[in-house]
């Protein structure tokens, strides 16, 4: 069997990436490429002191993992990786993806026998009979020439936890994911929107950055980052955040129509057709691109929250904790289809790498053993979404946030740069695609077929890139409102009308939802100036200049 490691230009490349290492054992015998940070990677040594290691690097443990356990000992990383590892003794290989899927991987087939893995579906387009996503959490092994899943944890059978909340409990579980992302020699900053998620990243980032390797390197002044239109939610509250931790704030403005200029390199990048994702991925592009001239090539983020905690505000209407929980547990098995794919490729693209602590193996065992009766948005008693996370850093004596940041009502990315972008994009492609086009959408696109000319606008621009079959099928399809899954939908019988991922679609829940708007954001009604007369896309920083150099 061949197993052919993709080359190709851009940046995604699983042997072009940030961490690009090649790691060669007693001659030449065990080589692997891997991409990913390993953050045990120091006890991991300690476990092998039989061992010599020939790099500092944290993937280095990699190789000699397997030389001492063989193929069983991908559960023992903690980390985020995706790595591919050949034994020329007897040419097998395996290949790996990390738990929830933070990094992204392919696997593809060529007729002539050949199994191809790859970080971009443009790697694998031109040669592969049939290729997909590499599931997270899996193993591939030529010995067996299948999957299995290495990822078993309590909360993958979507059980009912019963563990009672304590809060304290979660925050340190939260602060220990952060602090274990501090692991870094390159320049880094925060992502900083100013929703609850990224905000409490921040804080832990900026309360426990002092005294680590990372502060004698780069000093302990913390630089945040944030994107959106001008005068958008997510703007104002990430400057409030901001200086109220003290950090370097870098806020990016963009235009409506710099996005729209940029859907093309955003899909091509992305690699999906899916509405949410892309509304959700320029923006983060565009701000990529802005913090990588900075000099900076790491950032923690905030994905993950809304989905182990059912942030999304659809959550309000979960009929009972059962599904409340089996949710959150489809959420997070679905994320390496979504936001795990805009935060990696996003980023990747500019050489710049995303960290997401709410998203490390741990915490999220913590987190997803809380009984979900408490995660369960209660107004009568004062609970909002994700309130359990809110109340674990409410903390009188040392504050982490400001009282109205920590109990802000949830906004989506894509909402929350600002609500003309989503407004901006519907008006764009009303432009573009005829309701003729429409009515035989069905017939040009039968797999996932476009229910709105959105979608539909996206789906043309993916398929001038990746026509096959198997790049399609890549891209999760379904009804969804404010980013649910399809079952969810099911909770109320109104949403069934009004199928829109953005946050506003829940009706009756966001402050700004469209049921309270009542404005036509899709057709000509829409005041014309909405794409042309805002700024072109520019940075302002509240430092006098920017500190951080490559």
């Amino acid at each position: 069997m061949e197993i052919v490691i993709c080359l190709t230009n851009g940046l995604q490349s699983l042997t072009l990436l940030r961490v690009i290492n090649l790691f060669i054992m007693k001659k030449k015998s065990i080589v692997v490429t891997v991409n990913g940070e390993i953050y045990n990677h120091e006890e991991l040594r300690k476990s092998l002191p039989t061992h010599k290691f020939h790099t500092g690097s944290d993937c280095d443990v990699i190789a000699h993992l397997y030389e001492e356990y063989g193929e069983n000992f991908v559960d023992m990383l903690d980390g985020v990786f995706s790595f591919v590892l050949l034994d020329t003794r007897d040419n097998s290989f395996i290949a790996a993806r990390d738990a929830i899927g933070v990094t992204s991987l392919y696997i593809g087939w060529g007729l002539d026998g050949s199994v191809w893995i790859s970080s971009e579906l443009k790697g694998l387009n031109d040669d592969c009979e049939h290729f997909e996503s590499f599931p997270p959490g899996h193993l591939y092994s030529s010995k067996t020439g299948g999957l299995r899943r290495w990822y078993n944890p309590p909360w993958f059978s979507e059980a009912i936890p019963l563990t009672p909340y304590d809060p304290l409990v979660l925050r340190h579980a939260l602060e220990k994911a952060v602090i274990k992302r501090l692991m870094t020699d390159v320049p880094f900053g925060v992502l900083l929107s100013g929703g609850l998620d990224s905000s409490l990243v921040a804080s832990i980032t900026a309360r426990y950055l002092g005294g680590t390797k990372a502060a004698k390197q780069w000093g302990s002044q913390l630089h945040s980052f944030c994107v959106g239109l001008k005068g958008s939610p997510d703007l104002k509250a990430a400057k409030e955040v901001a200086n109220y931790l003290g950090t370097v704030h870098h806020e990016f403005h963009f235009s409506v129509q710099d996005g729209i200029d940029a859907i093309d390199d955003v899909i091509y990048h992305i690699e999906t057709y899916d509405v949410t994702t892309i509304r959700a991925s320029t923006p983060m592009f565009l701000m990529s691109r802005k913090i990588k001239s900075l000099g900076v090539k790491m950032v923690i983020s905030g994905e993950g929250a809304d989905e182990i905690f059912g942030g999304y505000l659809y959550f309000h209407k979960a009929p009972n904790k059962e599904e409340f929980h089996q949710e959150t547990c489809r959420k997070i098995k679905a994320l390496h289809l979504y936001d795990c794919l805009r935060a990696n490729k996003a980023t990747s693209a500019w050489g710049l790498e995303a960290r997401v602590p709410f998203l490390d193996k741990e915490f999220i065992n913590v987190a997803m053993s809380i009984d979900p009766e408490w995660k369960m948005i209660n107004p009568a008693q004062g609970r909002i979404e994700k309130w359990v996370l809110r109340r674990a850093f409410d903390d009188e004596e040392r504050p982490y946030l400001p009282k109205h940041i920590l109990y802000r009502q949830k906004e989506q990315f894509s909402d929350g740069v600002g609500y003309n972008w989503i407004d901006g994009l519907k008006a764009h492609a009303e432009q573009h695609v005829t309701d003729k086009m429409m009515q035989n959408a069905a017939n040009i696109y039968p797999h996932n077929t476009p229910t709105t000319k959105e979608a539909y606008y996206y789906r043309m621009i993916f398929e001038r890139f990746f026509p096959q079959n198997s790049a399609r099928l890549t891209v999760p399809g379904g009804p969804s409102v404010a980013c649910s899954t399809a079952k969810a939908v099911e909770w109320d019988a109104a949403w069934s009308k009004n199928l829109d991922p953005s946050g506003r679609a829940a009706l009756g829940v966001h402050n700004a939802g469209y049921d309270r708007q009542m404005q036509d954001v899709a057709s000509k009604n829409m005041p014309g100036n909405i794409i042309n007369d805002t700024p072109r896309m520019m940075g302002v920083s509240t430092a006098s200049e920017v500190a951080i150099h490559s």
